[in-house]
């Protein structure tokens, strides 16, 4: 056994062991969708229960990306109706220096670089629709995360074959 059962790998790793065999690939694409957890955390897993390389990545990036679809044009639309026909609202100093801080690090970086980055601070699913709300076209944020997702998730699986590998020889 890799790793306890009461741990949370352990429960993510028997929750989708315990699904039939031909469905284990959906648990990885539900498990995918989680915030922080995303086709790096799925990718991982589906290469721990056993899935082969390929799978486990596809089946990560599409749980991602469906979550992350949701949220941007979510957040395409709140920002749509909230910008249509309002002039902006004041904010409070503290808050007005954290957005200009983002935006400084937005207008650095860009969305390809935000894209490429922002797992290492924040769930893809906060960075995009913050990328939207700065007035990044969604079709590019989405291009750019999907990018991303594969990045990150191939890297975790084969860094999940590393260790299963490590542990095993």
């Amino acid at each position: 056994m890799v790793f306890p059962e009461d741990s949370f790998w352990g429960q993510l790793r028997g929750w989708t062991e315990s699904l039939p065999e031909t469905l284990q690939w959906l648990g990885v694409i539900a498990v995918s969708a989680i915030p922080f957890f995303e086709s790096y955390g799925g990718g991982f897993l589906g290469v721990l229960i056993g899935m082969p390389l390929w799978a486990a990545i596809i089946a990560a990036v599409v749980g991602n990306m469906l979550s992350l679809t949701i949220v941007v044009y979510t957040a395409h639309g709140i920002r749509s109706a909230v910008v249509k026909g309002r002039e902006p609202q004041e904010m409070s100093e503290g808050k007005r220096k954290r957005r200009e801080k983002a935006k400084r690090l937005f207008d650095k970086f860009g969305v390809p670089g935000v894209s490429l980055l922002g797992p290492f601070a924040l769930p893809s699913q906060i960075t995009a629709p913050l990328m939207v709300s700065f007035g990044a076209n969604r079709n590019l944020v989405l291009i750019w995360m999907l990018v991303s997702v594969i990045v990150w998730g191939t890297g975790f699986a084969l860094l999940g074959i590393g260790f299963l590998n490590l542990i095993s020889g």
